[in-house]
């Protein structure tokens, strides 16, 4: 069964997701809009968090370092570290994200790949301790390798923390369950910057329907905007 997938990001009323570059505010700074952020994630009890490739590669900061061949590996399964209480998941469909050990934060790390990453990069995050989920078939259905996490691992609930594309990407294919918009007091506003949803020239239009939960009012200026996401009624 798929995880509850809750998706939180701290963003400007404006949709940007660059604090260093936000206006200052009266009723608080970066740091507080930092903690606040903090409680929020602490609340979903959730015993992972997700992110794309392009974050994942922000965070994890190593460099190809694959062992000499031949390759001796597991597919389409690795689970290096099946006691671990805590997990970051990384979405990488061509393996493109290299690593420094097995954790992060103190969370294990899981990578979910596409089918024609190559044995020799699997054998790296074997010899780094890192567990894998390897697609199975061309299209990459992430619900399907995190049926996979669930049933192995027994994550039942993750809060995604991707991109604007990862966020897109995951809302059209019905996987996130819930949104949690958490809005600072401060702007950006300039032209080109980054959002938190995206999802191509088409958009999310008749791909996913949003309902209010509720609009928490928290410290610092700041407001939770709870969301529950589903498919369209037909």
């Amino acid at each position: 069964m798929k995880p509850f997938i809750a998706c939180l990001m701290l963003t400007s009323p404006d949709g940007s997701l660059h604090p260093s570059r936000w206006t200052k505010s009266p009723d608080g700074d970066r740091p507080d809009f930092s903690k606040v952020c903090d409680k929020v994630r602490e609340e979903l009890r959730c015993q992972a968090w997700m992110v794309g490739r392009a974050t994942m590669v922000e965070m994890a900061k190593g460099v190809p370092h694959a062992p000499e061949g031949p390759y001796n590996v597991s597919r389409p399964s690795h689970f290096a570290n099946r006691d671990a209480k805590s997990f970051g998941v990384a979405i990488d469909r061509s393996g493109a994200v290299h690593y420094m050990g097995p954790d992060l934060f103190g969370d294990h790390i899981i990578t979910l790949l596409g089918r024609d990453v190559p044995d020799s990069y699997l054998a790296e995050l074997a010899a780094d301790g890192v567990s894998y989920v390897v697609a199975e078939t061309a299209d990459f259905d992430v619900g399907k390798l995190l049926d996979v996490v669930n049933r192995e691992l027994g994550v039942e609930r993750i809060v995604l923390e991707g991109g604007a594309a990862t966020n897109g990407a995951l809302l059209a294919a019905g996987l996130v369950d819930e949104l949690n918009f958490i809005v600072a007091p401060a702007l950006e506003a300039r032209s080109g910057t980054d959002s938190v949803v995206e999802f191509g020239t088409d958009g999310l239009a008749g791909k996913v329907e949003l309902s209010l939960i509720e609009c928490q009012t928290l410290g610092h200026g700041m407001v939770n905007l709870r969301y529950a996401a589903a498919k369209p009624r037909p």
